[in-house]
């Protein structure tokens, strides 16, 4: 028995991704999960067996890369004048770094709400 979707989803759920309780909307979850991790992890098809799985993986993946681009951020005043960049480089570097962090913010959310439908059967937790 197919779950109902509901009326409405958060923002931040994945616009490429089908509501939860929809017809086919674990594969297009899985899809869009994938999406996110470099393409040497599409041959693991344990992950396509066990979404929850991906859903970790990803999850994880994203953690790192806001440490990574944390990092630059915090370094590039530093660092990146010792390297010959112009300070308006520089200047624009923080900001591409800022708009990154919020970017990642909002895929972990959707991350974190696919994990959540996942973990319920399909329809998302209320928070």
């Amino acid at each position: 028995m197919p779950l109902t979707a509901p009326a409405t989803l958060s923002p931040d759920w994945p616009c490429q991704v089908k509501a939860p309780g929809s017809h086919d909307w674990e594969r297009t979850a899985i899809r869009w999960l994938r999406d996110l991790l470099p393409a040497r992890y599409a041959g693991y098809s344990t992950f396509n067996r066990h979404p929850v799985l991906l859903t970790r993986h990803t999850r994880l993946h994203l953690q790192h890369e806001i440490r990574a681009v944390r990092v630059a951020l915090e370094t590039c005043r530093a660092e990146l004048p010792s390297l010959g960049v112009a300070e308006s480089v520089i200047e624009n570097t923080i900001r591409m770094y800022a708009v990154e962090l919020d970017q990642l913010a909002r895929l972990a959310r959707g991350v974190r709400l696919i994990t959540d439908a996942l973990l319920a059967g399909g329809a998302p937790r209320r928070r």
